[in-house]
């Protein structure tokens, strides 16, 4: 069996693989409750072969959302609707699991084929927060957090997790990349804070840890906690690859099982060097300071590619954005190019056999 196909298992869950489906947003939302798209989604990609698949970046309370149209979870009704999700990714034998976040400064805009920037207020828009009032470059310019409003969210993270484990998620990821809160916590460009939660990078991580710490505890011992940093900000002065590494080397004694390596999105001026695998030295580096299982993400494209990102030990899952977007079945097809036999629908199943047309079974 290649490595791609190999099972893994993070506390009391077993993957079937470890070829997961990222959290991709699909701005489909109705305030903040999953539609019928999330369902067909999410279930197409479960049913094409993904040993996970991660709901989206899913809003710990109303503010957090990157746009109006963002997955929540603030409430338990939004929870009660994502279970009939989690009981189709299961019955297709993934492991269902959700992103949770709040957006900071990124927040109350609009999706993106409708244009760039802050929705207005008075079409449904909502003023942002941030750890310092530095906006993020053409969008609003956030209200600082206080004390008060830190404590607040830690418990609004606690009990998003709480829903989620009651909606059946069994991966609960922790959002703190790509621009938003936590990682603009983390970054020295958007975290000016003189207090607790500025300075040096073990303050700029104290709210990630004190949310790390509620989450935990929030959630039975067998569900699996994971956290998706950005490596780098692509600019001179931003978050580092090694700060991202420290503090990811902080995180087994808090419970966390695995760390998911992304990168960029804190500043508009982010210089990034894209190619395939472009990721995947910042999840070895990780992986190597941390100890911890680490996934790989961004233009992983082909099965030989993900084995051998995983064989020669930079990562332990690939996770899959745009490449399942275009081909939700890709880990059927990998397991067929890397001669394995993974489980296909029985209903599915006259789609697996390669020959004439003959080979078929009558339908």
């Amino acid at each position: 069996m290649s490595r791609l196909f190999d099972p893994l298992t993070l506390r009391g869950v077993t993957f079937p693989n470890r070829v997961w489906a990222a959290p991709m947003c699909q701005y489909s939302s109705v305030d903040g409750h999953p539609t019928d798209w999330h369902l067909v989604h999410l279930g197409g990609i479960a049913r094409g072969g993904a040993g996970a698949v991660l709901a989206e970046a899913t809003a710990v309370r109303p503010d957090g959302r990157i746009s109006p149209q963002d997955a929540g979870i603030w409430t338990d009704g939004q929870a009660a609707d994502y279970a009939r999700i989690t009981a189709f990714i299961r019955q297709q034998g993934a492991v269902p699991g959700i992103q949770l976040a709040h957006a900071g400064r990124k927040a109350s805009t609009f999706a993106p084929w409708r244009g760039r920037g802050n929705v207005p207020l008075d079409e449904g828009g909502w003023p942002v927060v941030a750890p310092s009032a530095v906006p993020y470059e053409g969008y609003a310019t956030p209200a600082a957090l206080t004390a008060d409003e830190i404590r607040d969210l830690v418990q609004d993270w606690a009990a998003a997790a709480r829903r989620a484990v009651a909606a059946g998620y069994d991966v609960v990821e922790i959002h703190a990349a790509h621009g938003y809160l936590i990682h603009e916590f983390l970054s020295p460009l958007s975290n000016r804070c003189t207090d607790a939660y500025g300075g040096d990078l073990d303050r700029r991580a104290r709210l990630l840890l004190e949310i790390v710490d509620a989450v935990r505890a929030a959630v039975p011992d067998r569900v699996v906690l994971a956290v998706r940093f950005s490596a780098t900000d692509w600019v001179d002065g931003g978050l580092t690859v090694d700060e991202v590494a420290d503090v990811a080397a902080a995180l087994p004694p808090h419970g966390v099982d695995l760390v998911d390596v992304s990168s960029g999105g804190n500043v508009a001026a982010q210089q990034i060097a894209v190619g395939p695998g472009y990721q995947v030295p910042f999840a070895r580096a990780v992986r190597e300071r941390s100890g911890l299982p680490v996934a790989a993400v961004g233009l992983i494209t082909d099965p030989g590619q993900a084995e051998k990102i995983l064989a020669d030990g930079s990562a332990d899952v690939i996770l899959l954005g745009r490449a399942l977007l275009r081909e939700p079945h890709w880990p059927q097809r990998a397991a067929f190019e890397l001669g394995d036999d993974i489980a296909w629908p029985p209903q599915y199943r006259a789609g697996r056999r390669i020959g004439p047309p003959t080979a078929i079974p009558a339908v």
